[in-house]
């Protein structure tokens, strides 16, 4: 498993409300070019983590807890491991071709969903791929056996740096 960490631009403030990023578009995107298109794509997620007002770390508000969190994930690796008895994968992550077509299969929404995100934004099929599977974990982690629009959806959005910088 690899975990990484980078700045979204040179002076680490864009889309920070409360500092004004001093980068230009230019730089930010000689910046973010740094990392090779082929090595993002065997990246399986991508985020940005914005900065967390104090408000929001102090908030004891309700949110499901972390032992509500860890049974999704138990059930979901049951699954997974229920799913692939017999193979030599134990998880989405380790799909090959043949077990995408068999387990990734789309309604027509989220067909069509993937393939103009995919057209639009120019995507590897690499990049497809690792969608496919970190959409069918999201499907797991939701108790469903189908890939719905809104996991495809969610999956998508974790490619943030496959998407082209303003």
């Amino acid at each position: 498993m690899l975990v990484a960490a980078m700045n979204p631009c040179p002076c680490g403030y864009l889309s920070d409300p409360t500092h004004p990023c001093s980068c230009t578009p230019i730089s930010i995107h000689r910046y973010r070019s740094r990392i090779s298109g082929p090595l993002l794509d065997r990246i399986d997620i991508h985020i940005e983590v914005p900065a967390v007002k104090y408000r929001d770390l102090a908030d004891r508000g309700e949110a499901e807890g972390s032992a509500a969190i860890a049974r999704r994930v138990e059930r979901s690796r049951e699954l997974q491991l229920e799913r692939y008895k017999g193979t030599k994968i134990h998880c989405n992550a380790q799909m090959t071709p043949r077990f995408i077509k068999k387990y990734c299969e789309l309604d027509a929404t989220g067909n069509r969903m993937l393939e103009l995100v995919t057209d639009r934004l120019g995507f590897s099929a690499r990049t497809y791929t690792r969608i496919l599977k970190v959409a069918r974990t999201i499907a797991d982690l939701d108790g469903s056996n189908a890939i719905h629009e809104l996991h495809i959806a969610e999956a998508i959005q974790y490619r943030s740096l496959d998407r082209k910088t303003s």
